[in-house]
């Protein structure tokens, strides 16, 4: 989950799902995070069972996934793998933050601030092994695979993407361009109708799409130059410079041969070489298209699994046999029929 935000210089365009048909490699933790942000009770709480299991993080998955292959979308999860040593300084922040925000959350609750509460419970999300292990027994029961990433899931979802596997990588977050994908999916998880924050109105998220070449070419720039701009701006892997935000990052790097040049413009320091290759030279694993398989999707058994942490049946049935489109209980036809 990156730091970088190069919303205001890529080359975005608003996608329908019809477009993003075919298989999409999905960075797992980055959308399970957003589930267990968003999904929550009133008060800020994140959906629980009668055992106090938290199901936020299932419910997305569930839901969303029928509703991507529904829609001919064939979503493959990738999960993180071990973190890398540079990464260790963002994991210790984010703890910390999330400790801080829980504590502001209880406080505006003990005030009767419902408000304030919620929305600072959208920075308390944590991801547990235990979310992990939920989630992928629950994707193996709709049939759905999954990937170990050996590092970072979007390094792995650019390198299926570049070698045709997939014909998308999906994350709301923009490292996958800095790895190498060709094309990046965003909002794929949370399109739909919205509420702003703070206020008591709507917006319509559509999936958007972000061409790697197409930017690249729009910012007369290589791949090494974007990231030589994230490096500037400050990613998971490094902190970045004071006052450099994508726009005068994208001037100083165009301005300058080398990233030696751009720091020395920028009156900056940097041990910048071992960031660079982490975007460059990634731990991921070659992936051929006969280990990404769908399979028949095991419905009693997805229904037993939700229903033992207290899903409605009726919902369900119902999502099944829209993502699969028959009749809950009647003959399966696989899944290939349908893409």
């Amino acid at each position: 989950m990156g730091l970088t935000d190069l919303r205001d210089i890529v080359v975005r365009h608003d996608a329908s799902f019809e477009e993003l048909r075919g298989k999409c490699a999905v960075d797992a933790f980055n959308t399970l995070y957003q589930f267990l942000s968003t999904i929550r009770g009133p008060t800020g709480d994140s959906l629980q069972d009668t055992q106090g299991r938290i199901t936020s993080h299932l419910s997305g998955l569930f839901y969303r996934t029928c509703s991507f292959l529904e829609r001919g979308v064939q979503p493959i999860y990738v999960f993180d793998g071990k973190p890398s040593p540079l990464k260790n300084r963002v994991i210790a922040e984010r703890k910390a933050r999330k400790a801080e925000a829980r504590e502001e959350m209880e406080k505006a609750l003990r005030e009767g601030d419902v408000a304030r509460a919620r929305m600072l419970s959208q920075r308390t999300a944590r991801l547990t092994a235990e979310m992990v292990v939920e989630s992928k027994a629950l994707l193996s029961l709709l049939g759905v695979p999954s990937v170990q990433a050996q590092g970072e899931g979007e390094a792995q979802c650019a390198k299926m993407a570049q070698d045709g596997v997939v014909r998308f990588a999906a994350s709301q977050d923009f490292d996958a361009l800095l790895f190498g994908a060709p094309k990046l999916v965003r909002n794929l998880a949370i399109s739909g109708r919205r509420k702003l924050p703070h206020r008591e109105s709507y917006v319509d998220v559509l999936p958007e799409l972000i061409d790697l070449n197409e930017s690249l070419k729009a910012l007369g720039l290589s791949r090494e130059k974007l990231v030589w701009i994230a490096l500037l701006c400050g990613t998971d892997f490094n902190e970045g410079i004071h006052g450099i935000g994508p726009k005068k990052g994208l001037k100083l790097v165009t301005e300058h041969d080398s990233f030696d040049a751009v720091l020395a413009a920028a009156k900056a320091e940097m041990d910048w070489k071992p960031v660079f290759d982490e975007f460059m030279k990634p731990r991921v694993a070659k992936i051929g298209e006969e280990k990404i398989v769908f399979g028949e999707p095991d419905k009693e058994g997805v229904a037993a699994f939700l229903r033992e942490r207290d899903f409605s049946q009726e919902r369900i049935d119902s999502a099944l046999k829209r993502a699969f489109k028959e009749p809950f209980g009647t003959k399966q036809e696989g899944l290939k029929q349908w893409f």
